[in-house]
């Protein structure tokens, strides 16, 4: 019993140990001395994939690419460009896919329906299986005919 505390202690203290590394991926030499421009940046950053991990902002990954694109930020950033310049910018270079939340438009409509799709496709099939297994299944009572055919089976075995 004793160990088993000591053994969450010291796994919560190792995710709390480690938890600021997963947190920011943003290095010292980047931060922006003036603070309403790097709370922008980082703004601007939560919002941009990393389009080497997929899954990641910009702001969370480690790739060299991912560095590169917080640092072309920063530099928009301190040239005066506004949120939706800096954002149109990177969309031209690498299109809807940088941006973590695409708009919805004609050529994401798919991105956006799919999970829906998926969903009624799903449940469709349930549906159908359902159906066929309950048109499948055999009757639960037997008729008086059948139980005495099936009493007279179960006895000639029997003997």
């Amino acid at each position: 019993m004793n160990s088993m505390i000591v053994a969450r202690a010291f796994a919560l203290t190792c995710l709390l140990l480690l938890a600021p590394l997963a947190a920011r991926a943003v290095q010292p030499d980047e931060i922006m001395t003036d603070q309403r421009l790097e709370a922008r940046a980082r703004a601007l950053s939560a919002q941009l994939r990393c389009m080497v991990c997929q899954n990641e902002s910009i702001d969370e990954s480690h790739a060299d690419l991912a560095r590169d694109l917080r640092v072309l930020v920063r530099e928009r950033l301190q040239a005066g460009d506004s949120d939706d310049q800096i954002c149109a910018f990177l969309v031209r270079r690498y299109g809807d896919f940088i941006l973590l939340k695409p708009p919805f438009k004609l050529e994401t409509w798919l991105l956006w329906g799919a999970p829906f799709l998926f969903l009624l496709a799903g449940g469709g099939i349930i549906f159908v299986a359902r159906r066929r297994q309950k048109s499948l299944a055999p009757a639960t009572s037997l008729s008086e005919a059948e139980r005495a055919t099936l009493e007279a089976m179960l006895g000639d075995e029997g003997s």
